[in-house]
């Protein structure tokens, strides 16, 4: 048996179900408390976060979406940042695949980390064969 640690990625929609306590809540939220137990580890593109970010702003203020990054900050996330690599890595996969741009950076995360997606985006499904996905 590995003694690595599972990794997960998450998408906007994770994201947004764990802070608006929507569908697939719960499974996050678990993944998180095991991240802080350091039974895993749990990660972000910075674009995705950017666009749960909008999505918060947009609906409810940038006041409310300045608390929602800062309540992010305390969770066992790692954010990973958009380098050149991960950049032209999610350049190349939203080139070959139906799925938004945003989308394509936690793919690429996955396939950098060997990490499992979770997720409840139809749009996973077109990457499928490429990633390991999680549905919430």
């Amino acid at each position: 048996m590995s003694s690595e640690k599972p990794v997960y990625v998450l998408d906007s929609f994770a994201l947004l179900a764990y802070l608006n306590g929507e569908t697939g809540m719960e499974r996050v939220r678990e993944i998180l408390e095991e991240a802080t137990r350091g039974q895993n580890r749990v990660l972000l593109s910075m674009i995705n976060l950017g666009e749960a970010l909008y999505i918060i702003e947009r609906e409810v203020g940038l006041v409310q979406a300045q608390a929602v990054l800062a309540a992010i900050e305390q969770l066992p996330i790692e954010i990973l940042p958009a380098t050149r690599d991960a950049v032209l890595a999610a350049a190349h996969i939203k080139a070959n695949h139906q799925l938004a741009y945003a989308d394509a950076f936690a793919v690429a995360s996955a396939q950098e980390f060997s990490a499992v997606v979770l997720t409840g985006d139809p749009e996973f499904k077109s990457v499928e064969t490429m990633i390991t996905v999680e549905w919430l």
